[in-house]
C-alpha cells in the first residue's frame, strides 16, 4: 500500500430507514431529510469527505431513495474531465435475490465498485450525523498505526455509555481496540479523562484488501447480522488488527473550541430538534458560517428572503433564527426558528422554536409552536400548532415526550 499518498476510494453508507424519525422520513430516506434550512443530512458527511480531498464517492442508497438520489444528482457534481465523482448506487440484487441486509452486505454487494476502483484506503462513512471532519487525517493516522480497520470514536460521558456503542482501548497503546463493547453499563473510563468513555462515531478506515476479506467472510455467516458495527469492527477486534481514532485529535480548518469536536447522531425527533436549536445560538454550538470548511449544498436561483409592512402591530421580523433564501415574512413574528427556502409567513402569524421546511404556508393570526413542519404543509388562518397538544394528537399529529410537534409533509391544517 502507497503510505505517503494512497489511492482512497469514499463509501457513504445511505440506506437507512429511519424509522425513529417518522413521520419525517414517511416519503423519504433518514439521509434526505432536510436540516438547517438549506441542507439535507447527507450533505455533512459529503461536504467532509470533498473537502477531505476525496473525490472518488459512491452513496449507497436503498430505502425510499428517490428524494436521496435526486438531490445527489442534481447537487453533488464534480469534473468528469479529472475523473472525480459522487455516484449514488442503489441496491441492484447482484449477489441474490435480496436487497441489503445490513451495511456489511451493502458493501459486499458492491465489490464490483471496489474492484474497478482499486484503491488502497476505503473510508466508510454514515450519512446522517451532523459534524465537521477532515477524514484525510484519520487516513494518516490509520496508515501509521499499522491497523488493518479504524475507527472514529467520540469522547462522551462514562454516565451515557450505555447509549452508545463504547471503545474500549488497550492501555498500553492507546491507538488500538482492546474490546468493543455495546451499550456497556459499568464501563472502565480513559485513562487520561476516568469520566469519559470513547462512543464509535460509525465512521471507518480499511486497507481495502482487508475489508473485501472481512465483508466476504462475513456474508457466508449465517448468524451475522450482516452490520459494519456490531459483525464487522468486532471481527477485527477479535484479530487484534482494530485501531481507534479519538476525534478530539482532529483539526478541522476554521473550527472554534466550541464546535471543534461537535457530532450530533440526529436519530431522534428529540435529537433532530435540538441539533437544528444547536444553530442559532448567538454563539453557535455548531458554527454553519466557517468559511474555510464549507458546507455545501445545492440551493441557487432563489431570491433573497425578505421582511415586509413595519406599521403599528404588524412587524414583519425574526430574531435568534435562520432564514432561509426564498422566504417572505410578511407581517409575521418569527423567533428560535428555522425557515427554509420558500416558507411564506402571513401577517399577525407567529412561529416560535419550531423548524420550517420547504415552501410551508403559515396564514394570518396563525400560531406553530416548538413544532416541525414538513415540506409544503399549510396552516389555515387562525389555526394552531404546538400551542394545545391534546387538539395536535387528535388531528393525528406526533407529539413527541418533551412536546416537539410534527406536522407531515403536505398537511393542510385548519
Amino acid at each position: 500500500m502507497a503510505s505517503s499518498h494512497p489511492r482512497v476510494l469514499a463509501i457513504v453508507l445511505a440506506g437507512g430507514e429511519g424509522k425513529r424519525l417518522m413521520p419525517l422520513t414517511a416519503q423519504r430516506a433518514k439521509p434526505a431529510v432536510p436540516f438547517g434550512g438549506i441542507y439535507r443530512l447527507v450533505d455533512f458527511a459529503l461536504s467532509n469527505i470533498i473537502n477531505s480531498h476525496y473525490l472518488h464517492v459512491i452513496v449507497l442508497t436503498q430505502y425510499k431513495s428517490h428524494s436521496l438520489d435526486r438531490h445527489i444528482s442534481k447537487t453533488w457534481r464534480m469534473s468528469s474531465l479529472l475523473g472525480n465523482y459522487v455516484s449514488s448506487v442503489p441496491a441492484q440484487q447482484r449477489v441474490g435475490k435480496h436487497w441489503y441486509l445490513g451495511s456489511a452486505d451493502a458493501i459486499y454487494q458492491c465489490l464490483n465498485i471496489i474492484d474497478d476502483e482499486r484503491p488502497d484506503i476505503v473510508v466508510v462513512v454514515g450519512a446522517d450525523h451532523v459534524y465537521r471532519m477532515d477524514f484525510s487525517q484519520m487516513v494518516e493516522a490509520h496508515v501509521e498505526s499499522g491497523a488493518r480497520a479504524t475507527v472514529a470514536a467520540i469522547r462522551q460521558p462514562i454516565a451515557m455509555a450505555d447509549q452508545f456503542g463504547v471503545i474500549d482501548i488497550d492501555p498500553s497503546d492507546p491507538t488500538r481496540i482492546r474490546e468493543f463493547l455495546e451499550k456497556p453499563v459499568n464501563p472502565v473510563g480513559l485513562p487520561d479523562s476516568p469520566t469519559e468513555v470513547l462512543a464509535s462515531m460509525g465512521n471507518y478506515v480499511f486497507d481495502t484488501d482487508a475489508l473485501v476479506e472481512a465483508v466476504t467472510k462475513d456474508a457466508s455467516d449465517p448468524d451475522s447480522r450482516h452490520d459494519m458495527g456490531g459483525d464487522i469492527i468486532p471481527a477485527f477486534v477479535a484479530d487484534g488488527t482494530a485501531g481507534v481514532y479519538d476525534f478530539i485529535r482532529n483539526d478541522v480548518p476554521g473550527s472554534t473550541d466550541r464546535d471543534r469536536d461537535y457530532w450530533r447522531d440526529v436519530g431522534t425527533i428529540d435529537a433532530y430538534f435540538d441539533a437544528n436549536k444547536d444553530l442559532i445560538a448567538v454563539q453557535p454550538v455548531f458554527n454553519l458560517y466557517n468559511s474555510d470548511w464549507p458546507l455545501l449544498t445545492g440551493y441557487t436561483g432563489l431570491p433573497p428572503a425578505k421582511f415586509v409592512h413595519a406599521g403599528p402591530g404588524r412587524l414583519g421580523h425574526a430574531a435568534d433564527s435562520i432564514v432561509s433564501p426564498g422566504v417572505l415574512v410578511s407581517g409575521a413574528t418569527v423567533a428560535g426558528s428555522i425557515l427554509s427556502p420558500g416558507v411564506h409567513l402571513h401577517s399577525w402569524a407567529t412561529v416560535t422554536d419550531s423548524v420550517v421546511m420547504d415552501d410551508v404556508q403559515v396564514h394570518r393570526h396563525a400560531q406553530v409552536h416548538r413544532a416541525i413542519l414538513d415540506k409544503f404543509v399549510v396552516v389555515d388562518e387562525r389555526a394552531r400548532i404546538g400551542v394545545d397538544h391534546e387538539e395536535d394528537r387528535a388531528r393525528g399529529f406526533t407529539v413527541t415526550p418533551s412536546g416537539i410537534t410534527v406536522v407531515p409533509k403536505g398537511t393542510h391544517v385548519a
